[in-house]
């Protein structure tokens, strides 16, 4: 019980992420009738900065993590967080909204690096799948709340009821988490990781047992750096599997599909509002998450990688047939304008069954604790540096190609995410971390 209560009081700085990654949903339509941004290229870099700052955050959280531990390292996310929206509450340049979003970009980065190794560290192997699952859930949990209150109030508001949340994290996580047993162990203060692993497993759990299979573990990794990722088979295991999942998520085409929720909409020619589209989508993103971490430990990683894999790419090419049918023939579409909308929500629904959370998660698991930090700070950064180029650069290819093309580019890098999963992707479901290892090493 003690380790789900970490995990939520922790995944609260996860909910502010989830409103940072969704702000400029909201936002960006007042920054223009503010006449704070006055070109579509502001418009551009204050929505892709965001991401731009995830780049970098990864690396200097990841070391930080290694240097005074995990929990004051995600204690130390909070402050950044409260006076970044604070700030943006009253600003009216736009400067500021780009320092502040690249700043808070870099805190996200941190987030997504630091939180899945804190949570794969407290966890034990029955709920672990569950517990990192929590990550995703509190992010869309953030994403919708920006859709639901954002439109509905204004800059100075909205961000002062943003900064109050971080506020909070920092006041719960500090009353009820721990650091990381793990983390302990290797700094040789064993004393503390047994009482700490007494509250997170119970009285009657064989501590002593799981703190020599721990210390067994780190001795057999030594300490590494970035070089140490490529120096042991298990290792590039990991990272190829790590970073081939990230790809993925990323070229399953998430950002360019969520930036054009309206016009799939608008072409299906519904009376919803996109505001409400938009609450629509976050719901569905939340309701398969909960799916997906119900499932999770049940079902195995696997099974829900290669279904959301075949639900995306039906859903994606269906889209693709339907958008370019649309743009680029004169075929009459009209006739079935509900398929979109119903595509678009099967694919959100299928995304955030597997693609979208679990390479967290399996980031989290296959990485030894003397790569962890560096390694998940570089698998991090890729996801994010593909995050900002797609995002930065999606519109210009669309308006070469179509949106079409694209969503067709996108269905064939889902279909080949399905043999990756089949055939390099581990299952990890009910191993201790020290398991997987032995399984990557063979």
């Amino acid at each position: 019980m003690n380790a789900i209560i970490t995990t939520v009081a922790g995944n609260l700085v996860s909910f502010s992420a989830g409103t940072a990654i969704s702000w400029a949903s909201p936002e960006i339509s007042k920054l223009a009738d503010a006449s704070i941004t006055k070109s579509a290229s502001e418009e551009s870099w204050v929505k892709a900065i965001f991401l731009l700052g995830a780049v970098f955050g990864t690396f200097p959280f990841g070391w930080l993590a290694d240097k005074i531990g995990r929990r004051i390292t995600l204690l130390s996310m909070g402050v950044p967080l409260v006076i970044c929206f604070f700030i943006m509450a009253f600003v009216k340049s736009v400067g500021a909204f780009l320092v502040c979003r690249f700043i808070t970009g870099v805190v996200v980065g941190g987030v997504f690096t630091v939180m899945p190794m804190y949570i794969g560290e407290i966890a034990d192997s029955s709920n672990r799948g569950v517990l990192a699952g929590l990550l995703n859930i509190f992010i869309c949990l953030g994403i919708l709340f920006s859709y639901a209150v954002g439109p509905y109030t204004t800059i100075l508001v909205f961000n002062i009821i943003l900064a109050l949340f971080p506020a909070f994290f920092l006041i719960l996580f500090f009353i009820f988490s721990v650091e990381s047993p793990r983390y302990l162990i290797g700094k040789q203060n064993i004393s503390e990781a047994k009482v700490i692993l007494k509250k997170l497993r119970g009285a009657t759990a064989d501590i002593d047992s799981e703190v020599t299979f721990i210390e067994k573990a780190l001795k057999e990794e030594g300490k590494g750096g970035i070089m140490d990722i490529f120096r042991s088979s298990g290792n590039v295991k990991a990272f190829i599997i790590a970073s081939g999942l990230i790809f993925f998520q990323q070229f399953s085409g998430i950002n360019a599909v969520l930036s054009n929720t309206a016009p799939i909409f608008e072409a299906a020619k519904t009376p919803i509002s996109s505001d409400v589209c938009s609450i629509l989508v976050g719901i569905f993103q939340l309701l398969s998450s909960f799916m997906s971490m119900s499932l999770i430990d049940r079902l195995g990683r696997k099974i829900l990688l290669l279904a959301s894999g075949i639900g995306m790419v039906i859903s994606e090419l269906l889209l693709g047939i339907y958008s370019y049918l649309d743009e680029k023939t004169d075929v009459y579409v009209k006739s079935i304008s509900f398929l979109p909308i119903l595509c678009l929500l099967v694919y959100i629904l299928t995304y955030n069954l597997g693609m979208g959370s679990l390479p967290w998660t399996i980031m989290g698991e296959l990485y030894p604790a003397n790569v962890k930090s560096i390694a998940s700070s570089l698998t991090a950064s890729f996801c994010w540096l593909l995050g900002f180029l797609i995002v930065y650069f999606f519109d210009p290819i669309k308006d070469a190609i179509g949106l079409g093309v694209c969503f067709l580019i996108f269905t064939v890098c889902c279909a080949a995410s399905i043999p990756f999963t089949k055939f390099f992707v581990i299952e990890t479901k009910g191993k201790t971390l020290e398991e997987i290892q032995q399984e990557l090493n063979k």
